[in-house]
């Protein structure tokens, strides 16, 4: 059996006997990636009260995980790796089944890309979105949805696209941010005091 194989039939044996875990974990794995979206909110409100790069670094965050999700469905395309349940179909599965392929994760991808932008937003938010982004990578393999490379992969290429994407653009953007603070567009991108 390889590796992959090996590790993911013992998380699922784990899923398995752990029935008290279900609930939360099948609706982070289904739902969480919401907390992401709440996430760049705070990391938005935070950088208002400081400088224009930390603020140019906020509004890219969004722009650099749908860039990193649309990098996510190259790879994907290409792989077309089966999910653990169509190759294990006794396995526990959580979450609904779909037929897309499994290789990177997007969910992990995505929170892998918020949890990176928002650490060049700050270093606290950064480090919560990454532990709820590790939690995201968990509950999907744990759901039966991903194997373990998947999430792996998936957080690895959304944080590479995030810093990326932030840091080629953040400069450009911070200008612009310039000058709406010196405009009426001033409460989006800065505190009114």
């Amino acid at each position: 059996m390889p590796p992959a194989d090996d590790l993911f039939l013992r998380i699922n044996d784990f899923a398995i006997n752990t029935p008290w875990l279900h609930s939360p974990m099948r609706l982070f794995a289904t739902y969480g990636i919401v907390l992401f979206a709440a996430a760049i909110v705070v990391g938005w409100w935070m950088a208002r009260s400081r400088d224009a790069v930390t603020m140019a670094s906020a509004l890219l965050t969004p722009v650099a995980a749908v860039v990193a999700f649309l990098a996510q469905q190259v790879v994907v395309s290409l792989v077309h790796e089966a999910r653990p349940y169509a190759i294990h179909p006794s396995a526990l599965v959580l979450v609904a089944k779909t037929t897309d392929p499994s290789f990177p994760s997007d969910h992990a991808c995505i929170a892998g890309a918020v949890a990176a932008g928002l650490f060049l937003v700050d270093r606290r938010l950064g480090l919560v979105t990454a532990a709820l982004a590790l939690i995201m990578a968990v509950a999907r393999v744990y759901a039966g949805a991903h194997w373990p490379l998947d999430v792996v992969a998936g957080l690895a290429l959304g944080a590479a696209v995030s810093v990326l994407v932030v840091l080629l653009l953040r400069r450009p953007v911070s200008r612009v941010v310039a000058w709406a603070r010196a405009n009426r567009l001033r409460p989006l991108v800065a505190t009114t005091a």
